[in-house]
Formats: structure tokens, sequence, C-alpha cells
């Protein structure tokens, strides 16, 4: 996995970091989007919304499902030479890198209930709550196995299942700050990019 000191970020909580602004923005849009009849009507937009929302929530709970499961199953354990990101650290960098992307989504979803209302926002409702669902599977696999992943921060620019990375790492269940699926881990401090020997 290379040499060196270098940081890992935790794979569930890349995985988690969209789901709720997908679902905020989704839901707002939609909100947004009923007030306007549409082409279609309301009725029918938001129909079309509900079946939108179960196919993206499908799509973004499958996508990959198979390459996370075999990086997790040939991941290797974690030098003491690597540091581990805060949680909160991997969240806003996801978002200050996607930052222009969620608000063209966002404008998208408004704008096109002129013509569906609320459908696209609930499509984007929909997909986050899809990736949501699919951290809480990485955190089965995480506590099946006993152990927490990660995945080098240099490696993730194509997503963490992308082709660039050739792997994932273990440290122990109670390291870094998250829990099993990406959820912060409540009443302790954040480790504050804390030396992975610490957490073994």
């Amino acid at each position: 996995m290379g040499r060196g000191a270098y940081a890992v970020a935790r794979v569930a909580v890349i995985v988690r970091a969209p789901a709720r602004r997908l679902w905020a923005l989704g839901v707002l849009g939609a909100g947004v989007g009923a007030l306007v009849p549409g082409l279609t009507g309301r009725r029918i937009g938001l129909l079309a919304g509900a079946v939108l929302f179960a196919a993206a929530a499908a799509a973004a709970f499958l996508a990959r499902r198979g390459r996370y499961a075999e990086l997790a199953g040939g991941a290797s354990r974690a030098g003491r030479s690597v540091f581990l990101q805060d949680r909160a650290v991997t969240v806003r960098n996801w978002s200050r890198a996607r930052r222009w992307w969620l608000a063209a989504g966002f404008l998208a979803a408004v704008g096109s209930s002129f013509a569906v209302p609320g459908a696209a926002g609930l499509a984007l409702a929909g997909a986050g709550t899809g990736l949501w669902a699919k951290a809480l599977w990485l955190g089965g696999l995480e506590r099946r196995a006993d152990a927490l992943l990660w995945v080098r921060t240099d490696w993730v620019r194509g997503g963490p299942a992308g082709k660039g990375v050739p792997g994932y790492l273990t440290t122990g269940i109670g390291a870094g700050d998250a829990l099993p699926g990406g959820a912060r881990r409540r009443g302790r401090a954040a480790p504050g990019g804390a030396a992975v020997s610490a957490a073994r």
C-alpha cells in the first residue's frame, strides 16, 4: 500500500457524506416544485417522483457493491505511519469539491418542475437515501470483520471504489471518530488526525 506517512479516510464516511445533502436538497427541490403546476400537473409529477425516488435509491445502493466487497475482502492492516483523517474533514472535503455540482443539481430539480413538478427533487432525495443505505451496508461488513475500512485520500478522486483504488486498509473497530457505517462517534473527542498506532 505504499511506504511513508500518508492520510486515510473512512470508506463509509465518504459514501455517507453526500447522503444528507442530496436528501435535503431533493426534498427542498420537490417542495418548491410542488408549488408549480407544471405541464403534467402536481399529481402526475409527484407520482413520477415516487417512482424515480425508488429507482434512484436502488441504483445508488447497488452501484459497485461487488467492487466494495472485493476491496473489503482484500484489505490489509494499516501501518503505524498512517494518519486517520477526522470524519468532519472527510465530509468537508467532499462538500467543497462538489459544491457546484450540488448547486447545479438543485437548480435542475427546481427548473424541471415547470415540466414535471417535484419529480427530479424526489430523484435526488432517493439517491441520498440509497447512499445512506450503502453506508449502513458497509457498516455491516465492518462489524462482521471487526475492523474499520479506510482508503488513502490520494486515491479517492474517482470515488472510494474507483479504478484508482488498488485496495483498502483496516484498523481496529474503535479507531477514529466514526462508528461502523460512518456515523459520528458520540461521547468521545475527535482524534485530530491521530496516527493509527493509537487505535491498535
